[in-house]
């Protein structure tokens, strides 16, 4: 008869170069930098980041909460020896499901663990009864990583975010696009209809908006903004900011007057700057100027107006804004003039419920006419229910103004093109 091998059972969770490199690490913690209320909030956190589920972050918290919080002083061992029954127990799960998410932990660098010969956890002591060592589940690694697991929790917020801001983008443009082909009675039945096809192109391409890619919305999104664009018959952007280099006379078809009149519009110099009011004075074509050129309001200083450097919003008419927003009607506003619809902005934000601070942040960011036109959009959409909280939804609106992404126009337009569907319907 041949010798009979016995294989004896493997001592220890099963070792990995990735896992033993993670032991390595957690030697090197500096105790006392980080405290358990931090590592707590980052375990809640890790889930956002793909790294562990919600049970998974679940038992790490409870594994962090078991150690005493004077512990985390620079003395502390960050060792925990409860048994995977007792954890088990605490959690609301079995043990074997308690011993797999460890490992799970132990494979994703977020715990270590060193296992005795009977699998049993306890510390090790000396003659004072200090823990020196110990059988357990370690946390150090937590406190070595900590910087760049935060990190990996705030760029995925920030991802999130952003996809969530494209996906809302997507959405409106989506809806104005639709809206505006149906308000669009000056072109042809053909135009429209090849309009139409390459709207419902766009969505169909990208199907469900809540699982695209933030780049395939942010791609439609400035399709569906430039159909909208033709639809409404807008000049093309070149062509709109040579004009708008080139003018020098306040006199614009719509109303709009340019504040600034002189080649360097941007320039802090203030003897390269003249006021609207004083060049016409001096003007000998100052006759043929439009009646908007003279308003009250226009003929203040820069300085009182608080234009904004290095924004160029669209034109919009008054007019456009009076048919986007019947919300002034609704409220008693009849504003003839750009300078009556800024002086009734302080009446609107209290209608409104918008606060000061909110109204005088957004005339400072986006000059007084365009914060008019802001507000006046808010109140319309105040008005009709779709938005809750007015006064954020102007700070909002101001930060985009902020980072040059606030499109007055657009939404005045879509409004307007809505209102329009609404009452031929």
């Amino acid at each position: 008869m041949g010798n009979t091998q016995i294989h004896q059972r493997p001592i220890g969770r099963r070792i990995t170069p990735q896992r033993a490199q993670f032991r390595r690490l957690a030697e090197s913690a500096d105790i006392g930098t980080v405290t358990r209320a931090q590592l707590a909030v980052l375990a809640q956190s890790l889930t956002c980041t793909g790294l562990i589920n919600g049970t998974e972050s679940h038992l790490l918290v409870a594994l962090i909460n078991t150690v005493p919080a004077d512990s985390f002083d620079r003395s502390g061992r960050l060792i925990v020896f409860k048994s995977n029954q007792q954890l088990a127990f605490e959690i609301g799960r079995s043990v074997g499901r308690v011993s797999r998410m460890l490992s799970s932990l132990f494979d994703a660098g977020l715990i270590t663990m060193q296992d005795s010969g009977n699998y049993k956890r306890y510390p090790i002591r000396n003659g004072d009864g200090e823990i020196t060592d110990g059988c357990g589940i370690d946390l150090r690694i937590l406190i070595v990583r900590y910087a760049e697991l935060d990190e990996l929790v705030r760029q995925a917020r920030s991802q999130k975010k952003a996809r969530r801001r494209g996906l809302r983008r997507y959405r409106g443009a989506l809806r104005n696009a639709r809206y505006a082909l149906a308000a669009a009675a000056r072109l042809s039945e053909d135009s429209l209809s090849r309009l139409g096809a390459r709207i419902e192109r766009v969505s169909n391409i990208v199907g469900i908006a809540g699982k695209a890619s933030s780049r395939v919305l942010r791609r439609a999104t400035a399709l569906l903004e430039w159909l909208i664009e033709r639809m409404m018959q807008l000049p093309r952007r070149s062509a709109e900011a040579q004009k708008t280099q080139n003018m020098t006379c306040p006199y614009v078809e719509n109303g709009m007057h340019k504040q600034i009149t002189t080649p360097h519009p941007f320039d802090d110099s203030s003897d390269q700057r003249r006021s609207a009011y004083a060049e016409q004075l001096s003007s000998p074509k100052a006759g043929s100027a439009s009646k908007w050129a003279f308003e009250e309001s226009l003929r203040r200083r820069r300085s009182e107006i608080n234009q904004p450097r290095r924004l160029r919003h669209a034109m919009v008419a008054l007019q456009d804004v009076l048919r986007a927003v019947p919300a002034l009607k609704t409220y008693g506003f009849a504003p003839t003039t750009w300078a009556d619809l800024a002086r009734a902005v302080p009446l609107m934000c209290r209608f409104a419920g918008i606060s000061e601070d909110a109204r005088r942040r957004a005339v400072e960011q986006m000059g007084e006419q365009q914060a008019a036109v802001a507000v006046a959009v808010t109140l319309e959409k105040y008005d009709r229910q779709e938005v809750n909280s007015p006064g954020g939804y102007l700070r909002a609106m101001t930060d985009r103004a902020r980072r040059g992404e606030l499109h007055l126009a657009r939404s005045v337009f879509g409004l307007a093109a809505r209102n329009s569907m609404e009452i031929r319907h």
